[in-house]
């Protein structure tokens, strides 16, 4: 009988310091989320562009945005970005993306994201040719009360 209760609680000890560290978090378990997050929202902003998605500017860009594309002269706020945006969408059409991380830094509810990306697009004006252009970005986002958003940017093609 004494070896069963003793048996009864080793089990029960485990079983309780188990789901202690299992309720624990670290702060590396902390920052990988945030990390994965924040490259989750990158992604989600090239899908939805790719698919055409009219709202992506409104959901996931800060209303103090600041993005500096190469091919712009110089940074744009929220409003222009949106402006091209929509001139683009007339001109060209991204059919497919892939984006290579570099890394990602997560300080606070600031984060940083480097990658690299490779794009291809229908030109809709030129008999529906395609281009592939390889390039990179620098992404700043920052947590908001609805998730990361992108604050600013600066990046383009290499060629």
């Amino acid at each position: 009988m004494k070896n069963l209760k003793a048996l009864g609680l080793a089990v029960l000890g485990t079983l309780l310091l188990g789901s202690v560290s299992a309720l624990a978090q670290t702060p590396t378990d902390d920052r990988l989320k945030d990390e994965a997050d924040v490259w989750a929202q990158v992604e989600r902003q090239w899908t939805a562009q790719e698919k055409g998605d009219k709202r992506w500017i409104d959901q996931q860009l800060t209303d103090n945005f600041s993005g500096w594309g190469k091919a712009s002269p110089a940074p744009r706020n929220k409003a222009s970005t949106k402006m091209w945006n929509r001139f683009n969408e007339q001109v060209s059409q991204m059919v497919t993306h892939e984006l290579y991380p570099l890394s990602i830094i997560v300080h606070e509810d600031v984060a940083i994201a480097h990658y690299l990306y490779s794009s291809a697009t229908k030109d809709k004006t030129r008999n529906g040719e395609f281009e592939t252009n390889n390039g990179r970005y620098t992404d700043i986002l920052v947590r908001t009360d609805d998730g990361w958003k992108f604050i600013a940017w600066a990046g383009g093609s290499d060629d």
